[in-house]
C-alpha cells in the first residue's frame, strides 16, 4: 500500500545517478542566488528547478521557456486584477476561477509543449494572489509578482546551464531511434501483409491478415503518435537533429498516409486470395519486388518525383491477362502500391535530408504542415476539465475564506496547481494514491529536518550536504514513471515545507500548516476531477470512436487533394489516441480496430465524388452517387452513437452499391472514351463491398453478398 517494496527494491542506474545529481546542483546553486539576491520566497527558485526537471537537456529548455512565459503572464494578470478585487474575496475569487479554468482549457486543446505555457499563466496568477494577501501588510503585489518572475528565472537559467554543460543528454538521439524503430516496424507490417500465415485472435478464432496487420499498424500509429510533440524540443538543445522540428513534424505527417495505403493494401491483399489462393505467390513475388524498389538508396544532390517503377507496371499487366477475373481488386491493389510507395518515397527523402543537416523540402513533396497543429483535439474534455478546475478555485478558496485559517492559501494555490496538472488524465485517483503516499512520505522527512537536523545548520555548504541524500534519492525516482508520484511529492513538498529563508528561524507551526495544505489540498481537485472530468477507458474510448465517425461524416463530403491529407492526418492523429486506452469490452476492442479501416471507406467515398464530379459521367449515375455518399453519411452518424462494429444500413447500402455497379457496366458498354473514370469508379466500388461484407457480423444475407461481392465486384 505504501509502495515500500518498489522503494527498498529500487536500484538507481548511473543514468539516474546523474540526472539526480545535476538537477540537486542547479537547485541548490538557484537556491544560493536566491538568498544573495534577498528573494520573498527562496523556496521557490529550488522547486522550480526540480518542478522543471527532465533527463533531456532540450526538453528542460523548452519546458523552462514556456514556464517563464507563463509565470510573466500570470503575474501580470494578478497585478492587474488584485487591487481592484481584493476587498471582493468572492468577486476575487471567481475572476481567478475564470481566468485559471480558461487557460486550462486553451492549454488542453494545445497538444504540443508550448501548452505548458498556458497552463503556467493559469495557476502562476493564483499563486500570485494567494501570495499578495497573505502578505499584504508586508510586500505590495508588484513586489510579490516580480520576486516571482524572478525566482523562475533563476532556476530557469541554473536549469539550463547545468543540463546543457554537465553530460547533456540530447532528446534528438531518443527520436531518431524511435523515428527508425517505426520505418522498420512499417517494413515488418508490409511484409506480414503478404505472408500467407495462420493466426489467430484473442478469442482463439482465426483472423484474417488483414486483422493481424492492422494490429501492427495500430501498434505503430500508438508508438509514434506523440512525436510530433516531442520534436519541438530539437529547437532548444545542440544534439543532431537541432533546429529539425518543422522537417521532422512534415515527415511524420507524411508518415500517417502510409498506414492508411498499408490497410488498403491488406484489404485488397485479403480479397485476391479469397478470389484465388493460387494469386499467393504471385502478391509475394511483387511485395518483395516493391522492398526491393524501396530500399535502393536515394542521392540527395539528384532528388527527383517518386515514378512507379515500369517492371512492377509490367508485372501487374502480366498477372492481370493471366487471373483475368480479378481485374478490378487488381488494378486497385495497384494503385494503392503507387500510393504507398510514393509516401515511403517522400518520408524515406524527408529523414535522409534530416539527417544531412538540410530544412528545405523538395517541392515535389506536398507539405501536409499547417499553421498549427492538424491534430485531433477534444473540446468537450477541454471544458470538463476547466470546469474542474473552476469548481477547485472556488471551493479552495471558499474553505481560505470561511475557515479564517492563516495558511489556507497554501491549501488554495494547491488546489489550483493540482487542478492543472491532473487535468490531462481520464482518471486522476490511480495518481492521487502514489501522489499524497509521497507528500505523507514528504511530511515526515520534514518534520525530521525541523526538528532533528535543521537547528545545527549554520551554513550554506552544511544545509547543502544535509540536503543531498533525501534530494539525490527523491530525484533519482522521477524518471521512472511508477515511482514518479513518490519522488517528485517527496522533492518538491520537503524544500516548501522547509520554507527556507535568509534569515531562518525554526517555527514548527508555519511548517505543520504547509505540510497539512499539501496533504489535504490535492484531494479538492481530485474530488472535482474525479465527478466533472474523470472518464473510464471505455468511456473515453466511446468519446473518441464518436468523434472518428463525426471526422468521416466530414471527409466524406471532401475533395481529394493536400486539404483532405491533413484532414486525413487529423483522424490518424485521432486512431492514435484511440489506440492507447486499454478498454475492456471485447465489441470496443473491434470497434477501435475497425475505425482504422473505415478510413480507407473514406477514401473510397471521395474518389466516388470525384468520378460524380466529372463532366463526362452520366447524370444517372452522378445521383446515385450521392445518395450513395448520403447513406453512409447516415451510416456514419448511426455508428457514432452506437460503437458498434455493425453496419446499420448494411442491407440499404448493399443494395445502392450493386445497382451503382449494374449502371457502371451499362456505361462501359455504352461509351469507352472514359475508360479510366469508369476503372476508378469499378474500383471503389469493390473496395467499399469488401469493406462492408468482410467486416459485417456472420448473418446469411451478409454470406450472400459477400459471395457476390467476390464474383461480381472484380468483374
Amino acid at each position: 500500500m505504501l509502495l515500500i517494496k518498489p522503494l527498498l527494491a529500487f536500484r538507481p542506474s548511473k543514468v539516474d545517478l546523474i540526472f539526480a545529481c545535476k538537477t540537486f546542483v542547479a537547485g541548490m546553486l538557484a537556491l544560493y542566488i536566491a538568498f544573495r539576491l534577498d528573494l520573498l520566497y527562496p523556496m521557490w527558485a529550488i522547486g522550480t528547478v526540480f518542478i522543471i526537471a527532465n533527463p533531456y537537456s532540450g526538453m528542460v529548455s523548452s519546458k523552462a521557456l514556456y514556464r517563464l512565459a507563463g509565470t510573466f503572464v500570470g503575474a501580470a494578470v494578478a497585478v492587474v486584477i488584485t487591487p481592484y478585487l481584493i476587498n471582493t474575496p468572492l468577486l476575487f475569487t471567481l475572476v481567478l476561477a475564470i481566468w485559471t479554468g480558461f487557460c486550462l482549457y486553451i492549454s488542453m486543446l494545445d497538444r504540443t509543449p508550448r501548452s505548458y505555457a498556458f497552463m503556467l499563466a493559469g495557476y502562476s496568477c493564483v499563486m500570485v494572489a494567494c501570495n499578495a494577501i497573505f502578505s499584504i501588510n508586508t510586500y505590495s503585489i508588484f513586489d510579490i509578482a516580480l520576486g516571482r518572475v524572478l525566482e523562475i528565472s533563476i532556476a530557469i537559467i541554473c536549469t539550463a546551464v547545468v543540463s546543457a554543460t554537465i553530460f547533456p543528454l540530447h532528446i534528438g538521439d531518443a527520436i531518431q531511434q524511435r523515428v527508425q524503430k517505426a520505418l522498420s516496424d512499417t517494413e515488418h507490417a508490409f511484409q506480414q501483409i503478404f505472408a500467407d500465415s495462420n493466426q489467430t485472435t484473442e478469442d482463439g478464432k482465426s483472423a484474417q491478415p488483414s486483422q493481424n496487420v492492422v494490429q501492427l499498424l495500430s501498434a505503430i500509429n500508438r508508438d509514434t503518435n506523440d512525436l510530433h510533440g516531442l520534436a519541438v524540443h530539437l529547437n532548444y538543445e545542440k544534439g543532431r537533429l537541432k533546429g529539425m522540428t518543422k522537417p521532422l513534424q512534415e515527415m511524420l505527417h507524411q508518415f500517417s498516409l502510409q498506414l492508411i495505403n498499408m490497410v488498403a493494401i491488406s484489404e485488397r491483399v485479403n480479397q485476391l486470395r479469397h478470389i484465388d489462393p493460387h494469386l499467393s505467390p504471385e502478391l509475394q513475388s511483387l511485395a518483395d519486388q516493391c522492398i526491393t524498389e524501396l530500399k535502393q538508396p536515394i542521392a540527395l544532390d539528384q532528388l527527383r518525383a517518386f515514378q512507379f517503377p515500369q517492371h512492377l507496371a509490367d508485372a501487374f499487366q502480366q498477372l492481370s491477362q493471366r487471373f483475368p477475373h480479378t481485374g478490378t481488386a487488381l488494378a486497385s491493389l495497384q494503385m494503392d502500391l503507387r500510393h504507398f510507395m510514393q509516401n515511403v518515397y517522400n518520408v524515406k527523402v524527408i529523414w535522409q535530408l534530416i539527417q544531412a543537416g538540410q530544412r528545405k523540402i523538395p517541392e515535389f513533396i506536398a507539405p501536409m504542415s499547417t499553421r498549427y497543429p492538424s491534430l485531433h483535439r477534444d473540446h468537450g474534455v477541454a471544458v470538463r476539465g476547466a470546469i474542474a478546475a473552476f469548481a477547485s478555485i472556488m471551493i479552495g478558496f471558499s474553505i481560505w475564506i470561511y475557515s479564517g485559517w492563516q495558511y489556507g492559501y497554501m491549501l488554495a494555490q494547491m488546489a489550483a496547481v493540482i487542478a492543472c496538472i491532473l487535468t490531462a488524465l481520464d482518471d486522476p485517483i490511480p495518481l492521487l494514491k502514489i501522489f499524497l503516499r509521497g507528500t505523507l512520505y514528504a511530511t515526515i522527512i520534514t518534520f525530521f529536518y525541523l526538528f532533528f537536523i535543521l537547528p545545527d545548520v549554520k551554513t550554506f555548504l552544511q544545509l547543502a550536504l544535509v540536503l543531498a541524500p533525501v534530494m539525490i534519492y527523491a530525484l533519482c525516482l522521477v524518471p521512472h514513471p511508477p515511482l514518479t508520484g513518490i519522488g517528485l511529492p517527496i522533492a518538491i513538498n520537503v524544500i516548501m515545507a522547509l520554507n527556507l529563508q535568509n534569515h531562518y528561524q525554526i517555527s514548527p507551526l508555519p511548517s505543520i500548516d504547509a505540510a497539512l495544505a499539501g496533504l489535504f489540498g490535492p484531494i479538492i481537485p481530485v474530488l472535482a476531477l474525479y465527478f466533472i472530468r474523470a472518464m473510464s477507458p471505455d468511456m473515453t474510448a466511446k468519446r473518441l470512436i464518436h468523434q472518428h465517425y463525426q471526422g468521416m461524416r466530414s471527409a466524406i463530403h471532401l475533395r481529394f487533394g493536400t486539404a483532405y491529407k491533413i484532414y486525413l492526418r487529423r483522424m490518424v492523429d485521432r486512431i492514435g489516441l484511440l489506440n492507447t486506452k486499454m478498454v475492456a469490452s471485447s465489441e470496443l476492442k473491434y470497434a477501435m480496430q475497425d475505425v482504422l479501416i473505415e478510413s480507407c471507406v473514406a477514401i473510397d467515398l471521395t474518389r466516388l465524388s470525384e468520378v460524380a464530379a466529372h463532366p463526362d459521367t452520366p447524370a444517372l449515375i452522378q445521383a446515385d452517387i450521392q445518395q450513395l455518399i448520403q447513406a453512409f453519411d447516415d451510416e456514419f452518424s448511426a455508428q457514432s452513437k452506437m460503437y458498434s462494429p455493425s453496419h446499420y444500413h448494411y442491407q440499404r447500402l448493399i443494395e445502392m452499391l450493386a445497382n451503382l455497379q449494374q449502371q457502371n457496366y451499362h456505361w462501359q458498354q455504352s461509351d469507352a472514351v472514359t475508360a479510366g473514370q469508369q476503372q476508378r469508379l469499378a474500383m471503389s466500388i469493390n473496395n467499399l463491398q469488401y469493406a462492408l461484407t468482410t467486416h459485417q457480423p456472420e448473418t446469411p444475407s451478409a454470406t450472400q453478398a459477400s459471395q457476390t461481392t467476390f464474383q461480381g465486384g472484380v468483374a
